[in-house]
């Protein structure tokens, strides 16, 4: 292009220059001036050819120049307007360019979730979607442990966005009361209002927070200052602990920064009546939720014999809950289970039969040592048949056998089991993995006292769904605690119980005269509070001073003794390992210490007297 330019001006100035020399020169003759002409500027052979042939007017004539002047002038007219063409192309493509590049730039700036909420900010809340595809603390499990974890993030890290999801199409509840207060109720109305009368006569909501306390769940990413929203009546199916994203079972995703799981449990059935068939499982209730308790309470306003299996906690509470009806409605409570007596597994023999004693007192005809062999229909009724060859009529069962862990995520998450106790395993900080955390029934951690273990109470869940939220939020506390759990057999006797309590251990008890204040209901009164464990939280004596005494050490009480209130200490390697406090309340922080310590005492008799059982 710029060779075309320079040989046009050559030409031109050429053309002039030959012009003003004419009249000092002689006038050149023929066509071999003209080629001389050329040659002295350099014009190329082919264009001096071109020039030659196309040439037509008289040799030496103007027809040579004005031809080649326009020739030369076309092509550098044309080599213009194609400069200027490519220039302005170019430009458009140059700006365009740049234009690309910034938007991309400015698109890395953002992350997908500042992304996702700047494209739906404005929008109209009707526009959002239900579940948000990303929130930055998300908590499997509706339960205590996760209602816990969700209030300990949000004390720590006022701004923080929760979401729960929960399988459970209630808010988050507390469960004691299920089988305890609720049953001892006035109020014909109990099973819609879920509300209840403590001990000390004080009414509360068996829910943790009213609704209004909750965020929607479509506004979570929205709302100014955070908050806690949960997602009822969805399970996680799936976790991809390395894409750090869950499906939920309608095929929702939901990518998370950190995560806790606290499944829980579900509660275990029995292998007879597994294999009864359909028309048996239609009479059964494996008591967990509040629609086992609304069930439940419909169904013994309509049968006339219930029978639980089970003497374990929960079986003997429901076993004098519904007893008590059994006075005022001809209602028949049964209850079997295959230990000695109620509560064999945690009680010493002696208190057990003790306990026994005290549910058959309340209407309930207890059947120890009863072993189910198989469940039938027989006519309108079930038919129970036992081992020992004992046979047992009655309208509805309800099993109260143990929970089994919900640990069905580990599979595709990738997250290990523990084999002796069931559980997900995690370190001491609750981890099973950086940014995974589990809490409640469902964790299997090791316990620096007493070793790997696995808790299933109130207590446990509320403080290690505490510790979990708070290790989300950075604190990287390990969980030394030593859990609580209690149980009421009524208003009038209650037991609270800490570390190993197993009934396999030696045991020493030593028990005193009970007087009006030692009853649960006495214990709410002065703690202002039917879950006790919320008033326990994790207080721990700051020092035990035990005297010296040489006292024999605390004999068995005899058979048929009233055992109005004492302290059960079990043993390990002569050490304590585990103590009931039984209707002794608000002493549980000087057990915890008495445990921790982990030392040898030759008279428990002493050590009893930190409990001041021998007050008036």
């Amino acid at each position: 292009m710029f060779r075309c330019r320079v040989a046009a001006a050559a030409a031109a100035a050429g053309g002039g220059l030959a012009r003003a020399l004419r009249p000092l020169s002689p006038a050149p003759r023929g066509r071999a001036a003209a080629g001389n002409l050329l040659q002295r500027w350099n014009v190329p052979i082919k264009l001096q050819m071109s020039r030659q042939v196309a040439s037509s007017g008289v040799p030496g004539g103007k027809g040579d120049s004005s031809v080649f002047v326009l020739i030369v002038g076309l092509s550098t007219l044309g080599a213009g307007a194609y400069v200027y063409r490519t220039l302005k192309e170019n430009k458009e493509r140059f700006t365009s360019r740049v234009t690309t590049i910034t938007t991309r730039s400015q698109e890395k700036e953002l992350s997908p979730s500042d992304t996702d909420a700047a494209s739906q900010g404005t929008a109209a809340p009707g526009a959002r979607p239900e579940v948000p595809s990303h929130v930055p603390f998300l908590l499997i499990g509706g339960g205590t442990a996760a209602f816990a974890a969700a209030r300990s993030i949000r004390a720590r890290d006022p701004g923080a966005r929760v979401l729960i999801v929960s399988e459970d199409p209630a808010l988050p509840y507390m469960r004691p009361p299920l089988s305890k207060e609720l049953w001892f109720s006035d109020d014909p109305n109990v099973t819609e209002t879920l509300r209840f009368k403590q001990w000390n006569g004080k009414e509360r909501s068996i829910y943790f927070q009213p609704p209004s306390f909750y965020v929607p769940v479509r506004d979570l990413p929205f709302v100014e200052n955070g908050g806690v929203a949960v997602l009822c009546g969805k399970k996680v199916v799936h976790m991809d602990v390395r894409g750090n994203i869950v499906k939920l079972n309608d095929g929702t995703q939901i990518s998370y920064d950190k995560c806790l799981i606290a499944t829980g449990g579900s509660p275990r059935n029995l292998p007879a009546i597994e294999r009864a068939g359909k028309d048996v499982q239609q009479r059964l209730t494996l008591f967990r939720k509040i629609e086992d308790f609304k069930s439940l309470e419909k169904i013994s306003r309509e049968v006339k014999s219930i029978t639980i299996i089970g003497g374990g906690f929960l079986g003997s509470e429901l076993a004098c809950a519904l007893g008590r009806r059994a006075r005022t409605r001809g209602l028949e409570v049964i209850q079997l289970f295959p230990e000695n007596g109620n509560m064999g597994k945690v009680l010493p023999e002696y208190l057990s039969n003790w306990t026994t004693e005290k549910v058959r007192r309340e209407g309930v005809n207890v059947m120890p040592n009863a072993v189910v062999k198989s469940v039938s229909v027989c006519g309108n009724r079930l038919m129970i048949k036992l081992k020992d060859g004992r046979k047992v009529e009655t309208d509805h069962i309800v099993a109260a056998v143990g929970l089994e862990p919900n640990v069905e995520l580990a599979k595709s998450a990738g997250l290990e089991v523990d084999s002796d106790f069931g559980g997900f395993r995690v370190n001491a900080e609750l981890q099973a993995r950086s940014n995974i955390w589990v809490a409640g029934d469902a964790a299997c951690f090791y316990d620096i006292k007493l070793g790997r273990r696995r808790v299933e109470h109130h207590d446990h869940a509320v403080v290690s769904g505490r510790l979990a939220g708070e290790n989300m939020t950075g604190a990287a506390k390990p969980y030394w605690h030593q859990s609580m759990f209690w149980s009421d057999l009524g208003p009038n006797v209650g037991y609270e119980a800490i570390g190993l309590v197993d009934s396999s251990l030696p045991t020493v008890g030593v028990f005193a005269k009970a007087t009006a204040k030692d009853t649960p209901k006495s214990a709410t009164e002065q703690s202002g509070t039917g879950i006790r464990s919320e008033s326990e939280t994790e207080a721990e004596a700051s020092e035990v001073h035990i005297s010296p005494s040489f006292s024999p050490m605390p004999q068995v009480p005899k058979q048929g003794e009233d055992y109005g209130k004492g302290v059960i200490f079990y043993l390990r390697d002569k050490v304590v390992v585990g103590i009931v406090l039984w209707n002794i309340f608000n002493r549980m922080p000087i057990a915890r210490k008495i445990i921790k310590d982990g030392e040898e005492h030759d008279d428990l008799n002493e050590v009893a007297k930190l409990f001041n059982i021998h007050e008036e």
